[in-house]
């Protein structure tokens, strides 16, 4: 090899090629869409050894720079979008070589009640923990911090990563992601001075660094005796009394100004978890979580007995979400297909709300499924003449599809098994 072969000579930075090889390979498995520059997952493995080295030897030497992320706005119910920020290929790339030395570490630090984005931890298991606290504790503040990725400041971001990095290439390069441009949907260009854009592959690492100082150790210092659950910026805490409910809050408020964070004042709560044994009057006894409704449910303990117990349920939020889904299919005017068409339309959706919604208290669930069953026979009505006019010769006719198709759609194994 040459002496001025570029590979040969020494780097400021000493980055692994296999790790660059080893962040690609977990890009390309993600997929996902292009980011300014247009370019696809196929388009960067069409000449994947240049632009990896390319992109291996701008990092070793310090010259690698970000190009803008592309903003997209996601619908997030009631009107509201979610900005995402969606990196180029060759930054996710980038991206993922710093997450995948920083994980492990990040983890080790990281506090247990904290769920979100983490290996090994999910959305189930922090409601999970907060259905047993709920149970255990009469209060609960529920707490909405006011766009959090947008105002995530940068020099206590800084602060934080400066703590547990020393490498100086992973220090820069985090440095120029958080001051990196954005561009609008109609092409404009914007410098944020805080924030750290949703939808880039190091920014739930970062996000869930930022609150373990701003909230998690904060806890545990202060309020060691208060459990909590933290799902990325969803936040519940656990209280004995409303006087302590309250004077948390405030503390909170305090602590989050203190940290260029605000808590939204309508969207953050007191709410009393009241039932069939806590029974007083309060003004807010019921809050989302993650999906799904906390409040007051009748329930049937192991004798069969009925009584009224706390608990999560899927939504009102979500069951709009999920109906809304449902209707845009259309599914009572698709004459022109059949029966196993529309179950390859709609099980994918209907597979995962039963998996995650399913988990906890599944009546609501049963309920908006039952609709799902009312559709198929709207729809069975609209295209055999035999059935039209006649619910329950297309509910007979159905239920012979079951009987001959037990697995063609999955949410009748969860009704009817």
């Amino acid at each position: 090899m040459k002496r001025d072969d570029p590979s040969t000579q020494t780097k400021p930075f000493e980055i692994p090629k296999r790790l660059i090889w080893a962040s690609w390979k977990h890009v390309a498995a993600n997929k996902g869409a292009p980011g300014v520059d247009k370019e696809g997952i196929q388009a960067y493995q069409d000449r994947l050894g240049g632009n990896l080295y390319t992109l291996w030897n701008r990092m070793s030497s310090g010259s690698y720079y970000p190009k803008p992320v592309r903003q997209v706005l996601i619908p997030k119910g009631e009107g509201e979008c979610r900005p995402l920020g969606i990196p180029t290929v060759a930054d996710r790339v980038a991206q993922t070589a710093v997450k995948k030395v920083l994980e492990a570490r990040m983890e080790a630090l990281f506090c247990p009640w904290s769920y979100g984005y983490r290996p090994g931890k999910n959305a189930q298991q922090a409601v999970a923990r907060a259905r047993q606290n709920c149970w255990s504790f009469d209060w609960v503040v529920d707490l909405d911090i006011q766009a959090f990725f947008d105002t995530i400041d940068h020099g206590l971001m800084m602060r934080a990563v400066e703590k547990h990095v020393p490498e100086k290439w992973i220090r820069l390069y985090i440095e120029r992601w958080l001051k990196c441009a954005v561009q609008l949907a109609d092409g404009t260009v914007e410098y944020p001075n805080c924030g750290v854009p949703q939808g880039g592959v190091i920014s739930p690492l970062l996000a869930n660094l930022y609150l373990h100082y701003a909230f998690d150790a904060w806890m545990q210092r202060h309020h060691r005796n208060v459990p909590f659950e933290r799902y990325a910026d969803d936040v519940l805490c656990h209280c004995r009394s409303k006087q302590e409910a309250e004077r948390l809050l405030e503390a909170l408020r305090e602590r989050f100004a203190d940290c260029r964070l605000a808590l939204h004042p309508d969207k953050t709560r007191v709410v009393y978890c009241k039932d069939n044994k806590r029974r007083g009057e309060y003004p807010t006894t019921r809050f989302d979580f993650l999906g799904f409704g906390f409040h007051a449910r009748t329930v049937q303990d192991k004798q069969g007995n009925l009584f009224s117990g706390f608990g999560p349920g899927v939504s009102r939020k979500a069951l709009k979400r999920m109906n809304q889904a449902i209707r845009s299919l259309n599914i009572t005017r698709s004459i022109h297909s059949t029966l196993p068409d529309i179950a390859a339309r709609l099980n994918p959706m209907v597979r995962g709300w039963i998996a995650y919604y399913g988990a906890f208290y599944p009546e609501p669930l049963k309920r908006f499924l039952i609709r799902i069953e009312l559709r198929l026979g709207r729809w069975a009505r609209n295209k055999y003449k035999r059935l039209r006019g006649h619910k329950r010769r297309s509910w007979q006719w159905l239920r012979g599809c079951r009987a001959s198709m037990p697995d063609l759609f999955v949410h009748w194994d969860y009704l009817f098994s």
